[in-house]
């Protein structure tokens, strides 16, 4: 029990990876042994990052449940890790996602133990990522979570899922080679790869002795080329506006547990850098004009493409007529608000900052607070969409229509994650982005007004879903059909194969009792975070402030 509780944070980490490992050595055929084997296993993570939580020191902040150990010494690189109010509501929304994810996926019926050992593994890389107090472990971490999901959307995604997990694989790792470079930079310059050192005002890089002198370029540049690496990094994975081209169509072909996950959580591996690196290393760059003589900083210039992720990622949902590639687009509006109060709290940690302080801090909370309640709407949304496709065989949503009448818990559930989605105040989505909206507007007011055009279209696009998925006639397809000849891999990663026929009217099952319980416990977190947010805040509150000490 001592080890638990010394180095929790690694127990969390490494128990997926167990896992992992228990499912591979289970035979293949015991198909239900590995599903719900892997579901119950998966809760024993989250039970540990709840007792992390309950056992976090609010009064103290910082970080804590701190574990170092010499690592690789040959380098100055250190195994190390802890959490703070920033990183630990994301290690604890890793571990509510994953078992619904895979509760959502118990019907895949192909590679099903190479398809959870891949959900494990995501698991691990992602918790990884946001305990790392090291940057090579940060890296390490960062780079393993793009395999399984590459894997996932490879293996078990749509017609098209080859060039979707290519040009996502691409895009990410070209994206991190900068960020390889960058880290490599750092480490010359301040002699530690010690996130916690870096962030002091000692040890950040390129400040006072900690200069690195390459190629005989001014320190200034090394700066430059790290500061615009590892935004650029981070920017894709977010993504914001016009590095986000490679999520509509993962998105659109990756099973539906491995949607769930990628905008559940790996969209917010990008915010977390900004915060965990960005700021803390580079807070006085985001002062400075992006070109000389150019009156934009690199704050506004991030503002600025926040703004248009938030309005073209509306419009652009609202063209679709695909149901997951709306939601997918989707993505990249709400994300836009994450990246707009990153922008915000930036502007006040530059030296000589104007801005007032607790306007910052709220668009902080609200950028973190959002990744959080995306990441429970958005994996409640697609999880839908999985649902009415599994038994369609097609996400085109002029098909749809009159739904409610044939799978009526289907709706009241659709209705509901659409409105956590929209942002209706009562849920969670409300409260997030009308604070990224309140601490914002005194520093980007212009942006923030205009921003409002992205929030109208919200409304818009999501309204549209509803009325083609759930009202209107019922189309003659879903009445008296049993299907059409399509014979393809769906998007829970199974094959269907259908032909022509007739059946009895309202051929469509209506939601089941295990699609509810991978979908309901998402709904309760986002009403219970929409009635009292401070349950999660409080923490939050705290790491944000520590960005400002």
């Amino acid at each position: 029990m001592n080890i638990v509780n010394s180095n929790i944070l690694t127990v969390i980490t490494l128990l997926p990876v167990l896992g992992m490992i228990l499912v591979l050595l289970t035979p293949s055929k015991s198909t239900n042994v590995i599903k719900w084997g892997s579901i119950a296993f998966s809760l024993i993570p989250l039970a540990l990052s709840v007792v992390v939580w309950l056992n976090y020191d609010q009064t103290r902040g910082s970080y804590q449940f701190i574990e170092s150990m010499v690592w690789f010494p040959q380098v100055n690189a250190t195994y190390k890790v802890g959490v703070d109010g920033i990183s630990l509501p994301l290690v604890a929304l890793t571990c509510f996602l994953t078992p619904l994810a895979m509760i959502i996926s118990t019907s895949v019926d192909k590679g099903i133990k190479a398809y959870f050992a891949l959900f494990f593994l995501l698991e691990a890389s992602v918790i990884g990522v946001f305990i790392s107090l090291d940057l090579i472990l940060f890296f390490l971490f960062y780079e393993i979570s793009l395999v399984p999901m590459y894997f996932l959307i490879n293996q078990w995604g749509g017609a098209n899922r080859r060039y979707a997990s290519l040009k996502f694989f691409l895009y990410t790792m070209f994206a991190s080679l900068g960020m390889l470079l960058a880290i490599q930079v750092i480490g010359l310059a301040s002699g530690s790869f010690d996130i916690t050192y870096l962030e002091s005002t000692l040890g950040r890089p390129f400040t006072g002795d900690n200069q690195v002198n390459i190629f005989n370029w001014d320190p200034g540049t090394w700066k430059a080329i790290a500061f615009i690496t590892f935004s650029i990094a981070f920017a894709l994975k977010i993504p914001i506006w016009p590095l986000h081209t490679w999520l509509p169509d993962a998105h659109t072909e990756a099973p539906t547990g491995g949607s769930m996950m990628l905008a559940g959580i790996l969209l917010k591996l990008g915010g977390y850098g900004f915060l965990r690196l960005v700021i803390p290393f580079f807070p006085d760059v985001f002062s400075q004009n992006v070109i000389p003589g150019w009156a934009v900083t690199f704050g506004q210039l991030l503002a600025i493409l926040a703004l248009f992720s938030i309005v073209l990622g509306a419009f652009a949902a609202w063209g679709q007529t695909d149901f997951k590639k709306l939601v997918a687009y989707s993505s990249i509006n709400h994300m836009g608000f994450v990246a707009m109060g990153i922008a915000a709290t930036a502007a006040a940690l530059a030296p000589n900052a104007t801005v007032r302080e607790i306007d910052a801090q709220i668009a902080g909370n609200g950028a973190v607070f959002q990744m959080v309640t995306h990441g429970l709407s958005s994996a409640a949304m697609f999880a839908l969409v999985g649902v009415v496709y599994e038994r369609t065989h097609t996400r085109d949503l002029t098909r749809y229509g009159g739904l409610w009448t044939i799978m009526p818990i289907y709706g009241a559930i659709l209705i509901f994650c659409s409105m956590g989605s929209l942002g209706l105040p009562g849920l969670a989505g409300f409260v997030s982005e009308f604070m990224v909206i309140r601490g914002s507007w005194s520093i980007y007011t212009l942006y923030t007004i205009l921003a409002m055009a992205g929030l109208l279209v919200t409304g818009i696009y999501i309204l549209k879903a509803l009325q083609k998925v759930l009202h209107g006639p019922v189309g003659a397809e879903w009445m008296g059909a049993d299907g059409h000849a399509d014979g393809h891999d769906d998007s829970h990663g199974h094959a269907h194969s259908h032909s022509e026929g007739h059946a009895h009217k309202h051929a469509l099952k209506d939601i089941n009792f295990t699609e509810i319980l991978g979908i309901a416990p998402l709904m309760g977190a986002m009403l219970v975070l929409g009635i009292y947010p401070a349950i999660a805040l409080n923490l939050i509150n705290v790491g944000v402030q520590g960005l400002f000490r």
